[in-house]
């Protein structure tokens, strides 16, 4: 497996466990944390935990189903790095009450997410020297 992938992996497990001690935290004292909570804690659990989990996956398997390479090992970095920059930027926005910091994280995010698109349609469309010709 592709060492980007198995940090994928990691850091997808990584923030389900910190989404999960927000919310923890949050039911101690909720204002021993400021700011959206709640916002912040859903999409850590879902662009954190399940996202970055379906990334690292993804990019490991879905070439493999078919047979074929993945298209572009350059735009999964980059995407590794929209991602990883982007959650964190939204996080911190909710937290402090900056709409700015949201915006361009999710811009990041968003940037993330189409060329993971982008890269599978690619990857899937080319014919494996396995097809039937």
């Amino acid at each position: 497996m592709h060492k980007r992938n198995r940090l994928y992996v990691t850091i997808g497990l990584i923030y389900g466990l910190l989404g999960g001690l927000l919310m923890i935290i949050r039911l101690i004292d909720p204002a021993l944390i400021p700011g959206n909570v709640p916002r912040a804690h859903g999409h850590i659990m879902l662009l954190g935990f399940v996202l970055m989990t379906i990334y690292g996956v993804g990019l490991h398997v879905l070439p493999r189903f078919g047979g074929y390479p993945l298209r572009s090992e350059r735009i999964a970095t980059a995407q590794f790095w929209f991602a990883n920059a982007g959650l964190p930027l939204m996080i911190a926005g909710w937290l402090t009450y900056h709409d700015w910091l949201v915006a361009a994280g999710g811009t990041l995010t968003v940037a993330a997410m189409a060329l993971f698109g982008i890269n599978m349609i690619l990857t899937v469309r080319l014919r494996s020297p396995l097809d039937a010709k």
